[in-house]
């Protein structure tokens, strides 16, 4: 199932990822640059692990899971989480933890493109990703 993932991704579009950021309390600076970078994420399977890479102009990254398994994950916006990623259905549900509050993100893939929904609270944005 994680094979219809694996691939080399772009972003082609955000919508609300701004109001996102604000929510999770990100500075301004550190927004400006999130709303102009359009980065590629590239995920791979390795053995039992899933790797995603995140690479930009701003900040490369880098997470290796198993499936349904916490691991500690650093974020751009430099947030130290508690995260699982898990399969429901045709969709990865990344969860990420950290002091009492927590985000999700929803990836699947419709029309070929990886679309990315993520909330925190009642905020939610979506990033649509075409294969590069």
């Amino acid at each position: 199932m994680v094979d219809a993932f694996c691939a080399t991704w772009k972003l082609v579009d955000s919508q609300n990822f701004d109001e996102y950021m604000k929510a999770l309390g990100v500075g301004l600076a550190i927004r400006k640059v999130g709303n102009v970078t359009k980065p590629t994420i590239i995920i791979s399977q390795e053995g039992d692990k899933v790797v995603v890479k995140t690479q930009s102009t701003f900040k490369n990254t880098e997470i290796s899971f198993k499936l349904g398994e916490e691991f500690d994950e650093n974020t751009p916006d430099d947030r130290n989480c508690k995260s699982t990623v898990s399969q429901d259905g045709d969709k990865l549900v990344h969860v990420q933890k950290w002091d009492g509050k927590e985000t999700t993100f929803i990836r699947e893939i419709k029309d070929g493109k990886m679309v990315m929904t993520v909330t925190f609270g009642d905020v939610q944005a979506v990033r649509t990703y075409e294969k590069a």
